[in-house]
């Protein structure tokens, strides 16, 4: 009863000192606010184009994690080395530049991303079958070691072929405002990583949902025995999981190209990032990965964008990776995810 009493007394404080914080975060966003809107919501406009690009990455880790209860922190290697192949067919491969033709460049992204998709699906797949099937039974800190091996393994990869540079595509794009009321202004650039990223969340969310094999991939995740006993092939399914995973990791690739510059190692920190957010939502739900992604994004965003008592940009890795911490440990389950005996 006296050890009951004591982690009651605990947990309110806990949430005492997180509802705090969470006080303090508005009250700064609040002043902010107040003091400039137009730059508030256009920095805002920033950090969700931003979180709808993590959201792509953010996903490829909680479906993974759903199921095998596995990181894979090579993902955000995956999504690394998949924008800069994307870099080589858009430039080397199809030569497009800004003098092609409006469909020659519709028609050429559009071969890009298939392409692309299609090629890591494969390679993620074939990751698993090599590095992660083998090791279905050993303990947890296994499975965990071999991820951090092929994240570096796949991160050299990138170095060898694409060496120490950073990498870009032509602005085929146009930087003109499809946004322009009252200083706040939102440019076509940026509305098309949204345009490419919704569809793509919008799909994997109703594939996951109602079709046959997303429910096969739920019944894996919540139970793998005994969804072996009612006849799914669990091991399929967690080929196919991973070939979404890359799949997506593709996607978000090429929309992080048309808007940034990439290299070799761009993946580690955005992967972090990514897992971060995944994180943040509640890992393993769906919603919850969209949702800390734009969170996040748009914590970066104020924190870069900011005037008022911004810590800056150089402060933006210790920010997004303290919200790790904290969420670790004031609520672990994530905002959306469910608290388990596990994780109580």
């Amino acid at each position: 009863m006296a050890s009951a009493l004591a982690r009651l007394r605990a947990s309110s404080v806990t949430d005492k000192i997180g509802l705090s914080l969470v006080g303090l975060l508005i009250f700064w966003l609040a002043v902010n606010f107040v003091k400039d809107p137009t730059e508030f919501v256009n920095v805002g406009l920033i950090g969700l184009t931003n979180g709808s690009i993590y959201g792509v990455v953010a996903l490829g880790y909680t479906l993974v994690y759903g199921i095998l209860q596995l990181i894979n922190f090579a993902h955000g290697d995956v999504f690394a080395l998949s924008g800069l192949f994307a870099s080589t067919i858009i430039v080397s491969v199809l030569g497009l530049d800004t003098d092609s033709s409006v469909p020659v460049i519709v028609g050429g992204m559009l071969l890009t991303l298939v392409v692309v998709m299609s090629l890591f699906s494969i390679v993620n797949a074939t990751i698993e079958r090599v590095a992660y099937k083998p090791l279905r039974h050993a303990p947890r800190l296994a499975p965990l070691i071999t991820a951090i091996g092929v994240s570096f393994i796949v991160q050299n990869v990138a170095l060898a072929f694409y060496g120490v540079n950073f990498r870009s595509v032509p602005n085929f794009i146009p930087t003109s405002d499809v946004i322009d009321i009252g200083g706040i202004t939102y440019t076509w650039k940026k509305l098309t990583a949204i345009l490419i990223v919704v569809p793509l969340l919008l799909l994997l969310t109703w594939f996951v949902r109602t079709t046959r094999q997303g429910k096969a991939m739920r019944a894996v995740a919540q139970d793998r025995e005994a969804s072996a006993m009612m006849g799914i092939d669990v091991n399929r399914t967690i080929s196919v999981t991973f070939m979404i995973a890359g799949a997506l990791a593709g996607a978000a690739g090429i929309v992080y190209l048309l808007q940034f510059n990439m290299r070799y190692d761009t993946g580690f920190e955005l992967g972090l990032i990514a897992f971060t957010a995944a994180v943040l939502g509640g890992i393993g739900n769906l919603t919850g990965a969209v949702l800390g992604a734009i969170i996040i994004g748009l914590i970066q965003a104020f924190n870069e964008g900011l005037t008022w008592l911004a810590p800056g940009s150089d402060w933006t890795r210790t920010i997004v990776f303290g919200i790790l911490i904290l969420i670790l440990v004031f609520r672990p389950e994530g905002l959306l995810g469910e608290r388990t005996p596990e994780g109580a």
